[in-house]
């Protein structure tokens, strides 16, 4: 049965005319009376009956009276808007899946936000192991930050700012001994970074371009690990500007301009449609935008 037919008869049962009911409903009494009709080969009874200038219900009407206003109401009450959205009295988990590079710039700043607003919310950050399995549309995963990667159809994405690939080596690297130009670039010791094992990528686009290829000594699965062999070593590794000054202090690293033209990383939001309605999840976006946006990237 077509709910709206149910409702129809309620405002009809309660009114006992056409016309009255058809200006409650917003309606014309033509589409009313049309939707009677269907009413009343629907239930196999006439339901209202004319009485002088209005209508009387039917004993079988009378019977189902009570019912389709339940029922009516019941279907309103389902349907209307949830309670108001209190972020302090929110008890939730809330997953983010994330490149190490971006839990490093903008856990503790997002973490801080979320703290302050809303004490009972905890968040977990998952490694990008979980990309191109649909971990947004099954669930599994509530937001993704970071570069735009290979998302469902439907998935829905927000680009936020773009940030510049920098080279990273230790103070006393002898890459520094001298200014820097492509070709002692490409003859530098490289430590890539690839949680799929992969040598190559655009900075070997760009090389190649100059008729020059750089060596790959050792490649690791994340940028922890790579700063921490960098700064032991000779071996010279990229990061994204702004992201890892702390870091980059502590373990006695310093940056320089890549002298390529490489193409800015894209830094944003993604998440599935299912979720985009949800205050809770559209609360916790705008944070994480906030943070992505107030991080020092430029």
């Amino acid at each position: 049965m077509d709910l709206n037919l149910l409702r129809v008869l309620d405002v009809l049962l309660q009114e006992g005319s056409v016309t009255r009911a058809a200006a409650r409903l917003g309606s014309s009494p033509a589409a009313v009376s049309r939707t009677l009709a269907k009413l009343r080969r629907a239930a196999g009874d006439p339901l209202l009956v004319r009485a002088g200038q209005g209508l009387v219900p039917t004993p079988r009407a009378l019977e189902l009276k009570d019912e389709v206003a339940a029922l009516v109401h019941r279907a309103d009450r389902i349907l209307a808007p949830g309670p108001g959205f209190t972020p302090a009295d929110l008890r939730r988990t809330f997953t983010v899946q994330a490149a190490d590079l971006v839990v490093s710039g903008l856990a503790a700043s997002l973490t801080a936000r979320i703290r302050a607003e809303a004490p009972h919310v905890e968040v977990v950050f998952v490694p990008e192991s979980t990309e191109d399995s649909g971990a947004l549309r099954d669930g599994r995963v509530d937001l993704e930050i970071g570069a735009p990667g290979h998302h469902d159809p439907e998935t829905r994405t927000e680009p936020l700012l773009r940030a510049e690939v920098i080279g990273i080596a230790r103070q006393g690297n002898p890459l520094f001994d001298a200014p820097m130009d492509p070709a002692r670039f490409a003859a530098a010791e490289h430590l890539g970074i690839s949680r799929r094992g992969k040598q190559q990528g655009p900075i070997d686009t760009a090389l190649a371009r100059l008729g020059l290829r750089r060596r790959i000594a050792a490649v690791v699965p994340g940028h922890p690990s790579a700063l921490i062999l960098a700064s032991e070593s000779d071996l010279v590794t990229i990061g994204i500007e702004g992201w890892l000054e702390p870091f980059l202090t502590a373990l006695g690293l310093r940056t320089f301009p890549i002298p390529l033209d490489l193409p800015p990383i894209e830094l944003g939001l993604a998440w599935h449609p299912r979720t985009a309605a949800d205050p809770a999840q559209r609360w916790f976006r705008a944070r994480a935008r906030t943070a992505m946006l107030g991080s020092s990237v430029s």
